[in-house]
């Protein structure tokens, strides 16, 4: 048993909507979330760069003590997952776009794939994605503007849908009927994308029900899980200012009620 926290590490706050599932998930768990509010977005940024972003981030986060990281960002994961592997000697649980669900359970064969300009570079998405390439087209839409809304706290103003519109018309008229959901943030924008969708037999994917249950077989691997009468602490670090720290905190509590399905 180990009752030290989870770090979640994102970019921004879009971690957030993974940090909601392991909320609800592992009730036991304390959770330390880190916000690198101060260089957010990562989408367009070089390689080297977010890897020095991330590899502070883990640093601070095991300052404080915690007994696992999940790189809750695409970007993140795509550019540094290997180094932080290599030199960090806790366990790591990153992500990439869930291409493998969205293919396997296509019934148009056609999916979409929304998510940064570097996780489509990434070598993570390249290699997922060549393996299935053969079972589905698949479209590729980097979500220009996306994150910058779910920062600054606009998901449900008539901008976000414009938005989102912009983006998942094209996907629509060419027939997906998956959309995977390549970063974090772009849950936060379901409720418009699910408007635009209306109602065409369109699912978004979602990896963060995956990434939770990687998590709870990590915990039984290491013998990291916490006691079942633990009390778990929710806390919040962030590179950026207070105020950035306070709208974070609040946007958690927006996480608990996402919609991941």
């Amino acid at each position: 048993m180990n009752n030290a926290p989870i770090g979640v590490f994102d970019s921004g706050q879009g971690g957030l909507s993974v940090w909601s599932e392991l909320y609800r998930r592992l009730p036991h768990e304390s959770l330390l979330y880190y916000g690198d509010g101060k260089n957010c977005p990562y989408g367009n940024q070089p390689r080297e760069r977010i890897v020095e972003y991330s590899d502070y981030a883990v640093r601070r986060m095991l300052s404080a003590g915690v007994k696992m990281v999940v790189i809750a960002c695409n970007t993140a994961t795509a550019a540094a997952i290997d180094h932080l592997r290599t030199t960090y000697d806790v366990p790591f649980v990153g992500l990439e776009p869930a291409v493998k669900p969205a293919v396997l359970t296509s019934r148009s064969g056609v999916v979409g794939i929304l998510a940064t300009a570097a996780s489509l570079k990434g070598r993570l998405f390249r290699e997922t994605s060549r393996k299935y390439a053969d079972r589905a087209r698949m479209i590729e839409q980097v979500g220009e503007g996306f994150v910058e809304l779910v920062e600054s706290d606009r998901e449900d103003t008539p901008e976000a849908f414009e938005t989102v519109s912009k983006l998942l018309g094209p996907m629509l008229e060419q027939g997906v009927d998956r959309i995977v959901l390549g970063c974090t943030h772009y849950p936060f924008l379901s409720g418009a994308m699910r408007r635009v969708i209306g109602d065409r037999d369109v699912r978004l994917v979602n990896p963060a029900p995956a990434i939770e249950r990687r998590v709870e077989v990590l915990l039984e691997e290491f013998s990291l899980a916490a006691a079942e009468d633990h009390e778990p602490e929710y806390s919040f670090m962030t590179s950026a200012d207070e105020e950035y720290l306070s709208r974070l905190i609040a946007k958690s509590e927006r996480a608990k009620t996402l919609d991941l399905d």
